[in-house]
């Protein structure tokens, strides 16, 4: 008798989108170490696990846990912080977030501090108006670690720059969608199937806005991928309905969504 599947855990991703004078759009990607086993040496969007301190951060606020997990993750892997001051709303800038860099980030990421606490000290808030609720990607049951994962976009307009901690994450790398593509078809990137699929879905958008735009506007359908025989070969099959401009697509990565 098999046994049955793993529980999905719940998770949370980040999308960063910012327009500079040469391009029109950029989204943030973070590189994962070579040695962690899952999805190691890929180019992600800033994302991880749901726990138990964004839960409680989201109860005190009256907020998403989700989208605080998405900000707390992006914080620790990136070092921007989509945050704004409580008594004036002004969004944390550079001269803010370089402080709290040193002081916060490591030991926000060990532990020694939780997110909220870290908010609570600098009187911040969480900026989770920001974030748009943009995919939803449920692991296929027959993988051994599983993920239930929400993905937000958001716009980026301050001057926070992004920086890597050499751990977990050995890059941060701000690049145009066609141009991480392109880069990943050369062999120069490693992107798993569901990060290469919404990659791809931005590419639609020809600014951050109106990407923000025609998201807000767009209902999302989960997604449950699942690999089937055709006469092609194995395909991954999604809804069609989600948006992807169809529902079989070849992975280059059969290990990972």
């Amino acid at each position: 008798m098999a046994a049955p599947p793993v529980e999905p855990r719940p998770a949370a991703t980040l999308i960063l989108l910012r327009e500079t004078p040469a391009q029109s759009m950029q989204v943030l990607m973070v590189k994962r170490h070579q040695d962690i086993r899952f999805a190691g040496g890929a180019v992600v969007f800033p994302g991880g696990r749901v726990d138990a301190t964004d839960h409680a951060l989201a109860d005190s606020h009256k907020g998403d846990a989700f989208k605080i997990a998405a900000i707390r993750e992006t914080f620790e892997e990136s070092g921007i912080l989509l945050a704004c001051h409580a008594k004036t709303g002004a969004p944390v800038c550079k001269e803010n977030a370089d402080r709290m860099l040193s002081q916060y980030r490591a030991d926000v990421c060990s532990g020694k501090f939780t997110f909220g606490e870290m908010l609570d000290k600098e009187s911040l808030i969480a900026d989770t108006n920001k974030l748009v609720a943009f995919a939803h990607w449920i692991t296929p049951p027959n993988r051994v670690k599983r993920f239930d994962t929400h993905f937000f976009v958001a716009g980026y307009t301050e001057d926070q720059p992004a920086g890597h901690d050499g751990d977990e994450i050995t890059e941060t790398i701000w690049i145009s969608p066609a141009e991480l593509l392109t880069a990943a078809k050369a062999g120069h990137h490693k992107l798993v199937f569901a990060t290469r699929m919404n990659v791809e879905r931005l590419t639609a958008y020809g600014t951050v806005e109106q990407a923000l735009k025609k998201i807000r506007a767009t209902p999302f359908v989960t997604v449950r991928p699942e690999t089937i025989d055709t006469h092609e070969g194995k395909r991954v099959r999604i809804p069609r309905e989600a948006g992807y401009g169809g529902d079989l697509f070849v992975s280059n990565d059969p290990s990972a969504i």
